[in-house]
């Protein structure tokens, strides 16, 4: 009989008896009293096998014992520091001898990550989120408008509320970011904007109240990016910078396409509430694990850093004085900014890019099911397609940056050629969706998803050049631009209204504004945008 004893520190007590031979280490030898102890020691395992005197001998016979299993390590090879239980090895009789051996035990699985993998994933995980909470008003408000009896105007104010806050939290973001790291801020944005989602079914019947969620999402959401930038351009080396960049934002399209797909059937069998309650746990959920997160990476501080190529790990500014945080502020060279052609291109390009966004966000549904003669599920379904297509067209855009930097191509010649192609892209397709050449609806659809998809280019183009342009203030440059941004979100969604009550066509209030705004952005970009370090400094 062989009998198999495994034992760990702390653990319970487990045994298994077989009435077969066993063969063990190359052995033939039938155990009569044998046991194998588990021992456990920090992150590593130890087995103790004890085996009679004469089993050794058949052992030592045999040769050396061969390494057949894999990670294994006799414990003389180990810590010489690791314990041993000698009150167990006495009552097994002076004829019994032990040896030991002992493999490490790598918990969690993604302990040997390195970190700044680590902090990109979680990041791109609360983009993920956030466009979640972002799209779930837009399906949760057909709903809530016949519960409440809201009409078109009155739902549409709804939902404009999250861009006001959305706009007024990009250059505060930047600044906390830059004072305080963007890993804190991004904490206290998820949090923020978690906490409003799950609160507004409660808050639905007032709507103040109701409002006041919607803008304490968009102050949430809006400080974020800023943050996320921060983060990048802190602990991402160049070479890496744009697969960095494409895979945090590339979670918005990833949380559109998630968002879009969950809340119907969420809605359709719990109720609307539902979504802002699911939506919301997930943030709060989130949190937690980045909070277990940063311990992990706080009680591995004292390693020295593996990539010399990071920027600066963020600085302990718990101790900051409201003097300090003031001074700070004033130390930003805004006027610097401002008087740079290259940031005056970020912005304006910013501007382009997000007019054909949000417009085509909040409008396409609609021109799906009443140009193209879709109905309302065929519309919700196909309006899934430009964000899912945008997730691959990140992927390849990101490796194609990083490549030619890597082969010499200069940083700002790489910036220029994404963000052209995510300009003329959806320019040339939303030209060919505007001109009546007798194709049916589904050609459309295809031209327009391709068109929109390949505007992800803008990830390796315009939204890394803050980081090139200056780490120490990207996430500040970035809340300007984004500040400038947002605007089409509370002004070109309205419009767009406006036009289409006027004109009655599509190409005109839709793909007329925006076909201009990407042409006259590839214009100004490949005059002035500028991928070179730039040494600002206060002149005022």
């Amino acid at each position: 009989m062989a009998n198999l004893t495994f034992k760990a520190e702390n653990f319970s007590f487990l045994s298994y008896h077989t009435n077969t031979q066993t063969s063990l280490l190359n052995t033939t030898t039938s155990f009569k009293t044998n046991s194998l102890r588990l021992l456990h020691s920090k992150n590593s395992l130890t087995f103790r096998v004890w085996c009679s005197l004469k089993e050794k001998e058949n052992v030592k016979e045999s040769g050396r014992v061969p390494d057949v299993l894999t990670g294994l390590k006799r414990v003389d090879e180990l810590d010489s520091k690791r314990g041993s239980s000698l009150d167990f090895e006495q009552k097994l009789g002076d004829d019994i001898g032990s040896s030991e051996v002992g493999f490490d035990w790598n918990w969690p699985p993604w302990k040997n990550i390195p970190q700044r993998y680590k902090l990109i994933g979680t990041t791109s995980l609360a983009f993920v989120i956030c466009n979640m909470d972002k799209v779930n008003l837009s399906v949760a408000i057909i709903p809530m408008s016949h519960q409440f009896g809201w009409n078109a105007s009155m739902a549409g104010l709804v939902q404009s509320s999250f861009f006001w806050g959305y706009a007024l939290s990009q250059l505060p973001g930047g600044w906390l970011a830059k004072i305080f790291g963007g890993r804190k801020v991004l904490k206290f944005g998820v949090l923020t904007w978690s906490v409003a989602t799950a609160l507004l079914p409660f808050l639905a019947g007032y709507m103040p109240g109701l409002m006041l969620s919607r803008v304490l999402v968009g102050i949430g959401e809006g400080v974020s990016p800023s943050a996320a930038t921060d983060l990048i351009a802190r602990s991402i080396p160049l070479e890496e910078r744009s697969r960095a960049v494409a895979f945090v934002f590339g979670g918005l399209s990833v949380g559109s396409v998630i968002g879009l797909l969950l809340a119907p059937p969420l809605i359709q069998n719990f109720g609307w509430a539902s979504v802002f309650y699911i939506f919301g746990f997930l943030g709060l959920a989130w949190y937690l694990g980045f909070q277990y997160l940063e311990e992990g990476q706080a009680s591995h501080a004292a390693k020295p850093a593996s990539r010399p190529q990071s920027i600066h790990m963020e600085k302990s500014s718990s101790n900051y004085s409201l003097a300090e945080l003031g001074g700070s502020l004033k130390d930003v060279p805004w006027k610097a900014f401002f008087q740079t052609p290259a940031v005056w291109a970020m912005i304006y390009a910013h501007f382009c890019g997000s007019w054909g966004h949000y417009t085509c966000l909040s409008w396409l549904p609609s021109y799906f099911s009443e140009e193209l003669s879709l109905n309302l599920t065929e519309a919700a379904w196909v309006s899934i397609l430009p964000p899912l297509a945008s997730v691959f067209v990140n992927s390849f855009a990101a490796q194609l940056a990083d490549n030619l930097i890597a082969n010499g191509v200069e940083t700002t010649t790489v910036r220029k050629i994404c963000q052209t192609i995510a300009f003329l892209s959806p320019a040339l397709c939303m030209t060919l969706s505007s001109v009546d050449l007798g194709l049916p609806p589904w050609e459309i659809v295809g031209i327009l998803t391709g068109g929109l998809a390949l505007s992800s280019f803008a990830l390796s183009g315009l939204y890394c050049t803050h980081q090139d342009m200056s780490p120490e203030y990207a996430s500040i440059l970035l809340g300007i631009t984004n500040t400038v941004g947002a605007i089409p979100g509370i002004v070109g969604v309205a419009l767009t209204g406006y036009l289409l009550d006027t004109t009655h066509s599509w190409s005109i209030s839709l793909f007329a504004p925006s076909i201009f705004f990407y042409l006259t952005g590839t214009i100004v970009w490949l005059a002035f945008a500028s991928s070179k370090p730039q040494n600002f400094s206060n002149t005022d």
